[in-house]
């Protein structure tokens, strides 16, 4: 069973809850992982203005995903930080770019499932992940969040991300907080859960 974990990540901070959301799948039997990051859209000097260039450096032996690798995954967990309540526009554009897809319904009845990031507590992590279910519901993908039985999401003792939406980070307004281990305990119970319901639906 084919799991691929596609995301953007600007700072680093998407890109460790996606390779938390990876070590969860790989603890699925029979499941194969793999990570992808979406093409950068920004030129390179205002990567270099908005003080990005040695993240994206970091994630430079992430490989690129390209639109016909969707296709050939029974699972796809998608990874975005939030720009104004809504994916950022590297994801959507890339997205846009799968026409192809929808018109042939390659991804019909495979599991779709998001993770998000943002600046603060109340940044539009739910929203992120919500509106980004409209374009899976559209490719007739089956939408997988982050349950309840991960009860750490219920805890009041910490300001922490997370909701039955999905997994999420809090970054900080200068990008001064990584993930917490409550946050990556999260994205790695998704990676498990979408795994194994993805497996069960392979069989």
């Amino acid at each position: 069973m084919k799991l691929l974990v596609v995301y953007y990540s600007l700072y680093g901070h998407v890109q460790r809850m996606a390779e938390a959301v990876a070590e969860g799948a790989r603890e699925v039997s029979g499941v194969d992982v793999t990570l992808y990051r979406t093409p950068e859209t920004l030129p390179s000097e205002v990567l270099e203005k908005m003080g990005a260039v040695e993240a994206q450096k970091a994630l430079e032996h992430v490989p690129i995903c390209t639109v016909e690798e969707l296709g050939s995954a029974d699972a796809v967990i998608f990874g975005t930080p939030t720009r104004f309540g809504n994916m950022c526009g590297q994801m959507r554009q890339f997205l846009d770019a799968t026409g192809g897809l929808w018109q042939s319904g390659a991804l019909v009845g495979k599991v779709g499932s998001v993770f998000t990031s943002s600046a603060t507590q109340h940044g539009g992590q739910e929203s992120t992940i919500l509106s980004f279910h409209i374009t899976l519901l559209h490719h007739g993908m089956i939408l997988v969040g982050l349950p309840y039985a991960f009860q750490e999401q219920m805890r009041i003792d910490e300001i922490t991300g997370g909701s039955p939406y999905g997994a999420s980070t809090i970054a900080g307004t200068q990008g001064e907080r990584l993930p917490s281990e409550t946050e990556l305990a999260a994205a790695r119970f998704q990676g498990k859960h979408v795994a194994s319901i993805a497996a069960k639906l392979a069989s």
